[in-house]
């Protein structure tokens, strides 16, 4: 069980996340309140944060896993993670969004939205539409991206390392990229594969 403390400034969205959590089999609402200086000492998973974003929330960024629910959090986005928040979306996100970021969160994992990455990974590559990838080439995609060599690949997957190899050359050529490296990239910026 999660154990969730809602800060809200607004009545009114504190009330909502509560209904929607309240409802998740997995989440329990230990408190919801204004302002962090209105609890006591909880004993929470994670900290649901909606609106304003004071600074002393972010302080607790390195002890807390902290969900921030931001009006535009693109701009600081890649600051607040710096600062230790564990997930940032925007007001506006759905319940499976804040639910799976909640649930991230807790497992010490950082989400973030694609545009807000882009600053990190630099501007996508894109020569043009890609030929889709089939399952099992998306399967030693995300393989390659765990640095497997590609006997390893092979046993793994229970096929020849020739058929590997094959595999890798069509990737590659699918994404129109000149390295495995560049082709780990490319799928992670299309939402291929996820590290």
């Amino acid at each position: 069980m999660i154990r969730v403390l809602i800060v809200a400034s607004s009545a009114i969205a504190r009330a909502g996340l509560e209904a929607l959590l309240k409802e998740t089999s997995n989440i329990e609402v230990i408190d919801s309140v204004a302002s962090l200086e209105q609890t006591g000492s909880q004993d929470q998973d994670v900290i649901v944060v909606a609106g304003e974003i004071p600074q002393h929330v972010l302080e607790l960024g390195q002890e807390s896993n902290i969900v921030l629910l931001a009006a535009d959090p693109q701009p600081a986005a890649l600051e607040w993670i710096r600062s230790g928040v564990r997930a940032v979306l925007p007001r506006d996100a759905g319940p499976a969004q804040l639910i799976a970021a909640i649930e991230a969160a807790a497992a010490g994992l950082v989400v973030l939205r694609p545009e807000e990455i882009e600053p990190w990974l630099g501007s996508p590559k894109l020569d043009g539409p890609i030929e889709a990838l089939t399952s099992r080439e998306i399967e030693v995609l995300g393989m390659l991206a765990e640095g497997l060599a590609n006997k390893i690949i092979a046993h793994r997957l229970g096929i020849s390392e020739h058929t590997v190899k094959f595999h890798v050359t069509s990737i590659m050529e699918k994404l129109h990229a000149a390295s495995r490296t560049e082709a780990v990239t490319l799928g992670i910026r299309r939402g291929l594969i996820m590290l």
